[in-house]
This record gives C-alpha cells, structure tokens and sequence, in this order.
C-alpha cells in the first residue's frame, strides 16, 4: 500500500512538472518622468505661464513631448497636461514596472531565442498553449517576447506557432523578396543602431517598427533637437531620434546652407511684418496676435529661416554664446545679430557706471537691424514691435552682448 501511494505521489509531480509555469501578471518597463524636487507645473512653457499647481517630489509624469531644452510637456496621474522645467534639479527620467496582460499564446513548439535570429542561442523550448507577452515587432520574421517567468527574448512571428493581438501585429510575409526602395531622392543618413521608428516626434507616439542597425534613410526634416522626420526605404515616413548614439546623417537644415548675409536679411524681412503688433509679458509662443520680447525674436527666425531658436531671452543669449560670435560692443555687430540687454536702472550715464556687465542677467533681445538701428518690442505703452535708435538711448546703457546665431 505504501509503495502504490509513493507511485501515486511521484507520478503527480512529474504530471505536474510537464506544465509550463504561469505567473500571475506579465508587467513591461515603461519610462516616466519623475519628479525629485518640488516645481511649478504650468499651462504654457514658459515662468509666466499660469501655475497649474505645485508637483511633489516623487510624482509619475507621463511625458508627451520635449519642447525644447528647457520645458517638458508631461502628463500627471489625474491625465492633466502642461509644462515643467526639464532641469535634473527638479524631474529625472526613470522607468517603472507596469502590469498586464499576456496577449499571446504559443500555438506549436517552438524555440525562445535571445535574439531575432536561428543564429541566435536558444533560451529553451516554448510548449503549445504557453502565454506570452508580446512586446515589440522586431521585424517581419520575429516578436520580442517575455514568458510568465520574466525571461524575455525572440520567437517566430509566424502564425504557425503563435497567435496574439499585439498591436504590431502584421500579415505573415510570405516571400522575402527585396521591396523596391521608395526614396524621393539618395538617402543620407544611416542607423547606427536598433533605434524605434515613431508616428510623431515624441517617445509618447506609436511606435511604427524598429530601425535596424545599418538600415538606410532619408532625412526630411529637423523637428527640433530631438527628432528627425524620416523616410525609410520602403517609402514610410516617421520619426527618429536625433542622437548621434542611433543615426549619422549628412542632413544640414536649410537655414545653414544660406549665407549669413541672406538669412539675417530673411530674419529682418519676416520681422518687419509685424511692426505695431502689440506687446504682452508672458505671450503664447502659439499666438501671433501679440509679442514678449523673444517670442517675437523666436517668430522672426520661424518665419524667415526655419530656424528654431530656445523660446527665451536668457536661454536665446547662451545659444549665441555657445556659437561663439559675441561682441560686447554694439557698433561691431552685423545686421541680422541679436542683441541682448540688462534691466533699466536708470536715464542717466551714471546710473550704470560700475556695473560689472558680464554678471548682468539678460532681461531683453532685439534684432540687430544695422545702422545703429533694433528691431524688437518691449512694452504695451510703446507701441509693440517697432525700430529704435540705440546711440546715445537707455539700449546703449543697457547693452550687454551681441552676435549671430549661425
């Protein structure tokens, strides 16, 4: 009796050994902005845009897009959108452990590899009815996928062995012939590694497919710093990371291949037309109806070149410090040149001597128009956009720095 009852025990274990284990919840890593030091969550990116409320150190913000190098468009628990600084002071990226679903299942045997290749190692077997998640299309032969215990890797795409309603899920290729290339023209950039292919310029848009490394592009566009508009070969157009980590390109935006003669000259022209819009601290970058100071200067160089400058005055100053084209006096800079200003302290000569310049915060920009002549706009009593004469004015007491943005 005793020797049936052992029997009977170890043949439940081994029965019980040949399923597959299953946990409870699959989870992927999803990257979050967190907040690490209390900040001003905003409704425009700007210090003058309204305060939405104070986020707390360790809030989860979904980011939606990166603005520019200053402001980040994020999204917090309660699915409220807005700005916050993209300071390390106050927000680090981070990624979390999010849970779900399976949303595959093994339809056949098949081998769990550790890359998107027959070449590559197999992990182990998949057996038939396993759950899966699928996480990414790598390509048009393989998934990335994870098993209940964690352990994630590549199996075949093919219908013959899995099922799954992934969202990138596609009809199986039947033949692997090569697609005729779609490029309008030469492509000129290269991926320099597997890097994801975007529906929009942000980390937060669908995900098309990944690049693969050595895959041929064609760059269309500069988005901002961050993102490229594409075309691959197969005549699909997306976005792509900027980062020298995943792309090389011979792309130069089209402002550069003017000269600087012609482009300041553009800059001038398209700042021109908006000569008497009126002035208002704080504008909407999105709003022509009226200007701050570098949100007129920003629009100028939208409208004229394509150039998209930093959206305000003191971060406008350090770009053209860091392009290294700066003069300290005025009567040596070029038409087209930004010039940047201190705070009024005062009508007469007096009430700037001493006045160490170079620890002076910028307060004001305007367009070098030659001539001793700025174009720029600084207050709602004086008119809005307008030309003043800087010799001998409060902009020659309060002149700080100039030069070019190219």
């Amino acid at each position: 009796m005793k020797k049936q009852l052992l029997a009977i025990v170890l043949g439940a274990a081994v029965a019980f050994s040949s399923i597959p284990y299953q946990a409870l919840a699959f989870s992927y890593e999803v990257s979050k902005v967190k907040v690490v030091s209390s900040v001003s969550f905003r409704t425009q990116p700007s210090t003058s845009g309204e305060r939405i409320r104070y986020l707390k150190a360790g809030e989860l913000l979904d980011l939606v897009s990166v603005y520019n190098s200053y402001w980040l468009q994020v999204k917090d628990a309660s699915g409220q959108v807005g700005y916050v600084s993209s300071s390390s002071t106050y927000v680090r990226m981070t990624t979390v452990q999010v849970d779900t679903e399976p949303n595959g299942e093994i339809t056949a045997s098949v081998s769990f590899r550790t890359g998107p290749s027959t070449n590559d190692a197999r992990i182990r077997y998949f057996q038939e009815g396993e759950k899966v998640l699928v996480l990414e299309r790598t390509n048009d032969y393989w998934y990335k996928v994870q098993d209940a215990s964690g352990v994630e890797g590549y199996v075949s795409s093919s219908s013959q062995y899995i099922t799954t309603t992934f969202a990138g899920a596609a009809e199986e290729v039947i033949e692997a012939e090569p697609v005729e290339a779609l490029f309008q023209s030469e492509p000129n950039a290269t991926a320099l590694a597997s890097v994801s292919f975007r529906s929009g310029p942000s980390t937060d848009s669908s995900r098309i497919r990944y690049l693969a490394k050595g895959e041929k592009l064609l760059v269309l566009n500069k988005v901002n710093s961050y993102w490229y508009n594409v075309q691959d070969q197969y005549g699909v157009i997306g976005y792509v990371s900027t980062s020298s980590q995943y792309i090389s390109t011979t792309f130069v935006e089209p402002y550069k291949l003017l000269s600087p003669s012609v482009a300041a000259q553009q800059v001038i022209d398209a700042g021109m037309k908006y000569i008497g819009v009126p002035y208002e601290f704080g504008s909407s970058r999105y709003d022509l109806s009226t200007f701050d100071c570098s949100d007129f200067v920003r629009q100028s160089f939208l409208d004229g070149t394509g150039q998209l400058l930093p959206g305000d005055s003191r971060s406008q100053g350090a770009y053209v410090k860091s392009i290294g084209k700066t003069s300290g006096e005025w009567r040596q800079l070029k038409a087209g040149d930004l010039m940047f200003f201190m705070s009024y302290k005062g009508s007469s000569a007096s009430s700037y001597e001493g006045i160490d310049k170079s620890t002076e915060t910028i307060t004001h920009v305007g367009i070098y128009l030659g001539d001793g002549r700025v174009l720029h706009t600084y207050s709602v009593e004086s008119g809005g956009v307008r030309i003043d004469t800087v010799a001998g004015s409060q902009w020659e007491k309060r002149f700080l720095f100039g030069g070019s943005t190219y």
